[in-house]
């Protein structure tokens, strides 16, 4: 088997400007006065770039699902869905720039070891909008116009996150060199949790879905991919564990990727929960029961895994922080995992009554807004400066044809 050399970019932004990009008298001033030309801001797209909208989308669903409410947070999230709404149509349009403009490019994507994980990010932005607009876009759409909406973008979501789940992991075990027991990192979870995010927001759709045989396939189709995300995610933090016990942590810039090992964990507890509460509406007992019951005898030894990934988590990124932990596109790891324990510990409270969860639900919350606060500034300081479109620095990637 003969092995083919071709350069691909860096998994991360922020390097190099492309070779060819058009000259400039003198350095640029204003809006995006790191780039050669502004036209450049398209060279650069990636798969990554829709972490931001899952990140900031998480933040109107939690808000919607918190047992514990405040004054004016429903219109809080109300306003963060429809900035993640916003952001997801803008971002799209910009890839699809990016396509025309930088084809080679934007083909090579899946190519490169690193970056084709995060094709695991666009369905999960496309069903956390869709679960938002169901949750809270109602209150300015009306009931009906909102399960509409969500239907679509939820067929849309899972299609491609089922796509995600197959194609990356193939071309992982097929096509990408250079991948050994150094290489595994929380990246790798990306393209499979896309099927927990449909099974959790499937649950929210089963109401509105005629009852009978429609209904009971959409259960058991959402209880499928609980299944199919879970066992490979679980596989996946076998080997992260692995990683860091015999390799130790490694680049500072990719300490932030560990706290997406808290995604499956929160998004599973959350399917559980709330699959488990409208199993009852598609299954007879004795499953329905069964179900719901598995909903806290699953997620809460869960849970507390995911608090010792989280104390985990936290003091390595603290000890590298003091070390130099510079900004990238992988803050945003820092946003939706958290997000996902926020509603996962909040279906928990619903289901055990549980003050202990509505409290920790509260305080989760708080830590996702500091988090998302922090780094949604960060980014678009970066944006606005043009820092983020910059390409890095292109790099060998050997492949098996």
């Amino acid at each position: 088997m003969t092995n083919t050399t071709v350069e691909r970019q860096a998994g991360e932004p922020g390097g190099q400007p492309p070779i060819g990009g058009r000259a400039t008298s003198g350095p640029r001033t204003g809006l995006l006065r790191d780039l050669q030309h502004p036209s450049e801001m398209f060279s650069n797209i990636t798969p990554n770039w829709y972490a931001s909208i899952m990140g900031t989308g998480i933040v109107a669903v939690a808000a919607a699902s918190l047992p514990v409410q405040f004054p004016g947070l429903r219109v809080f999230g109300v306003v963060v869905w429809a900035a993640a709404a916003i952001l997801l149509v803008l971002l799209t349009v910009a890839t699809a720039a990016h396509w025309v403009k930088y084809r080679d490019t934007a083909r090579g994507h899946h190519l490169d070891p690193v970056m084709a994980h995060f094709y695991g990010a666009p369905p999960m932005a496309i069903l956390t909008v869709g679960a938002g607009t169901l949750l809270l876009g109602k209150d300015v759409l009306g009931i009906g116009p909102a399960v509409a909406v969500d239907w679509v973008l939820w067929s849309l979501g899972t299609l491609t996150g089922l796509a995600a789940a197959g194609v990356v992991p193939y071309l992982q075990f097929t096509r990408h060199e250079g991948v050994d027991e150094k290489s595994a990192f929380g990246g790798w979870l990306m393209p499979v949790v896309p099927p927990m995010v449909s099974a959790s927001t499937g649950a929210l759709l089963v109401p509105h879905t005629p009852a009978g045989q429609a209904r009971l396939t959409l259960v058991l189709a959402c209880y499928a991919m609980f299944g199919l995300a879970l066992i490979a995610s679980l596989v996946v933090i076998t080997l992260i564990w692995y990683r860091l016990a015999t390799q130790k942590v490694g680049e500072a810039r990719m300490v932030p990727t560990l706290w997406i090992v808290l995604g499956p964990l929160g998004q599973s507890i959350t399917a559980a929960n709330l699959l488990g509460g409208v199993a009852s509406q598609a299954l007879p007992a004795p499953y329905s029961t069964a179900f719901k019951a598995f909903a806290v005898v699953y997620g809460v030894p869960v849970w507390g895994f995911a608090l010792l990934w989280a104390g985990l988590a936290a003091a390595v990124t603290a000890r590298t922080a003091k070390q130099g932990l510079p900004f990238s596109l992988t803050w945003w790891s820092f946003t939706f995992p958290v997000g996902t324990c926020v509603t996962g510990t909040s279906g928990l409270a619903l289901h055990t009554g549980s003050t202990v969860f509505h409290w920790a639900a509260a305080v989760f919350y708080v830590g996702l807004l500091i988090a998302w606060a922090t780094v949604a500034v960060r980014t678009a300081h970066g944006s606005v400066r043009g820092t983020l479109f910059r390409p890095a620095p292109p790099r060998t990637v050997t492949l098996v044809p």
